[in-house]
C-alpha cells in the first residue's frame, strides 16, 4: 500500500494543504487537538472533493441512460447469438462503440477519486509514523498524533499492535472497536447503495454485461472494503464511510427524482407525478415539465408506467401536451335527461354509435302492413270518381290485404312500374 499511495505523492501537498484550512477553522470552534477538528477537516475534504466530481456523477447518469436505450438491441443480439458467447461479445463492443456509450462509465467516481484517496492515505500514514508531509510541519504533526475520534487515534490501525498503539495515547480495544464499527458501516452504506441500484432503478427485463458488471460490484466492493479496511488508518475510514454517505444519499435522490425508464422507481415516480398533477390540474415546475415532455415524444415507444401514467391523465380530463405542460381538455358535457336527473360524459372520449336492433320477419310484417293501413285513411287507392260515402264493404274491398308487405296492386287497366308519359297526339 505504501508503493501505491507514493505513486500518488504529486497530490499529497494540496490534499494536506486543504487538510490544513479546514482545521485552522474547526481548530478555533473545538480546539486544535481535538479529533473533532481533524476528523471534521476530514469530512469536509471528502464534501469539497465531491462536490468537484458531480459532473462526472452527471455524465455517469447520462451513461446509464444509454444503456437503458440500447437493452432492445441487446436483448436482439443475445437471441440471434445465444449459441455463440464470443460473436455476441463482438457485437456488443460493436454495439457500444457505434452509440458511442460505455459500460464501465459507473466506475468513473471511483477513479476519479483513487488520487485523493491515496494521497489522503499517504498523509495520515506519515502522520503515524511521525514524519512531516506535505504541508503539514511538527507542530501540526504533534496535534494531529493527539487527535482521538472516538477513543481512537486518527493514524490507529486495525492491524497495529498494542505497543504501537500505547504510543498514541489509546489502547488496542478501542481501536479495533472503532475500526470495527467503522468498516462495517462503509461496507454496509457500500452494498446498500448498490443493492437500491439494482433492485430500484435498473430495468431487470434484460440480461446485459452492464446488469452483470452492477451485480458483481454489488458483492465485491464490500468484500474488498471489509478486506482492505483492516490495514486503512481511522483517518482513511472516515473519509471513506463519508464518501459512501454522500453515494448513498445522492444516489437515493437520484432515484427519487429522476428515476431510469422501465424501472420500479420510475412506477412509483409516474405515481406520485399523476398525484400532483391531477391535484393540481397542471405541472408545478421544470423538472416535472421535462419528464411529461419526453413521455408525450416517445409516442409509441412508452413503456408500461408511461402508458398507464398518460391513460390516467386522459381519463381524468386532463391532456399532455408537446411542452410538458398539462392543459384541461374540454368541459365536461352534462346531459338533462327526461326524468330530471344528470349524467355527465367526457369530451375526450367518444361516444359509443347503438347498433338499431334486428326485428324479426313478422315484426317486419307487422309493421310494414300498418303505414299502408293508415295510408287508406288519408289517400284512397280506389278511382277518385269513386263516392266517399262508399259503403264499407267496398272500402274493406280496396284496402290491402294484410301479408303483401309494401307492395300494393296496381289498379285494372294499368301496368305494373313507373308509367310512361303520353305522346301528344297527332291530328
Amino acid at each position: 500500500m505504501d508503493t501505491i499511495a507514493s505513486l500518488f505523492s504529486f497530490i499529497t501537498t494540496p490534499v494536506s494543504w486543504v487538510i490544513v484550512q479546514f482545521h485552522s477553522v474547526y481548530g478555533k470552534i473545538f480546539g486544535p487537538d481535538t479529533g473533532w477538528a481533524w476528523g471534521l477537516s476530514i469530512v469536509s475534504l471528502v464534501i469539497l472533493i465531491r462536490i468537484c466530481l458531480i459532473p462526472l456523477f452527471v455524465k455517469q447518469i447520462k451513461a446509464t441512460r444509454a444503456m437503458q436505450t440500447l437493452q432492445p438491441e441487446m436483448k436482439k443480439i443475445q437471441e440471434r447469438y445465444k449459441n455463440d458467447r464470443q460473436r455476441q461479445s463482438e457485437e456488443m463492443m460493436k454495439l457500444y462503440k457505434e452509440s458511442g456509450t460505455n459500460p464501465l462509465s459507473s466506475c468513473l467516481p471511483i477513479l476519479a477519486q483513487s488520487p485523493f484517496f491515496f494521497a489522503l492515505y499517504h498523509v495520515l500514514n506519515g502522520i503515524a509514523t511521525g514524519k512531516t508531509i506535505g504541508v503539514i510541519d511538527d507542530q501540526l504533526l504533534a496535534s494531529a498524533r493527539k487527535a482521538h475520534i472516538f477513543g481512537a487515534p486518527l493514524a490507529a490501525k486495525f492491524t497495529d499492535s498494542a505497543d504501537k498503539v500505547a504510543q498514541l495515547g489509546a489502547t488496542l480495544t478501542d481501536v479495533r472497536v472503532v475500526t470495527a464499527i467503522m468498516i462495517v458501516l462503509m461496507s454496509a452504506s457500500q452494498f446498500y447503495t448498490q443493492r437500491q441500484l439494482m433492485t430500484k432503478n435498473v430495468d431487470t427485463t434484460v440480461k446485459t454485461p452492464f446488469m452483470q458488471q452492477q451485480k458483481m460490484l454489488m458483492y465485491v466492493f464490500p468484500v474488498m472494503f471489509a478486506v482492505f479496511g483492516i490495514n486503512f488508518p481511522v483517518g482513511v475510514l472516515v473519509y471513506w464511510l463519508t464518501t459512501n454517505v454522500w453515494t448513498m444519499g445522492q444516489q437515493m435522490y437520484v432515484i427519487h427524482n429522476n428515476p431510469t425508464p422501465g424501472s420500479k422507481a420510475q412506477a412509483a415516480y409516474l405515481e406520485r407525478l399523476y398525484k400532483h398533477v391531477t391535484h393540481h390540474g397542471k405541472t408545478r415546475n421544470r423538472r416535472e415539465r421535462a419528464i411529461v415532455k419526453a413521455i408525450v415524444s416517445k409516442g409509441r415507444d412508452r413503456n408500461e408506467f408511461e402508458r398507464k401514467f398518460i391513460n390516467g391523465l386522459n381519463k381524468a380530463g386532463l391532456a399532455a401536451q408537446a411542452d410538458g405542460t398539462v392543459v384541461k381538455s374540454e368541459s365536461a358535457a352534462v346531459a338533462q335527461s327526461e326524468d330530471g336527473t344528470t349524467t355527465t360524459t367526457t369530451t375526450g372520449t367518444a361516444p359509443k354509435r347503438q347498433q338499431p336492433k334486428r326485428q324479426t320477419k313478422a315484426q317486419r310484417q307487422s309493421g310494414a302492413a300498418k303505414p299502408a293501413g293508415d295510408a287508406t285513411s288519408s289517400t284512397s287507392l280506389s278511382k277518385s270518381d269513386e263516392p266517399q260515402d262508399a259503403p264499407p264493404a267496398a272500402a274493406k274491398k280496396a284496402a290491402p290485404k294484410p301479408g303483401n308487405g309494401t307492395r300494393s296492386k296496381a289498379q285494372s287497366g294499368q301496368r305494373k312500374g313507373p308509367q310512361r308519359p303520353k305522346s301528344p297526339s297527332k291530328k
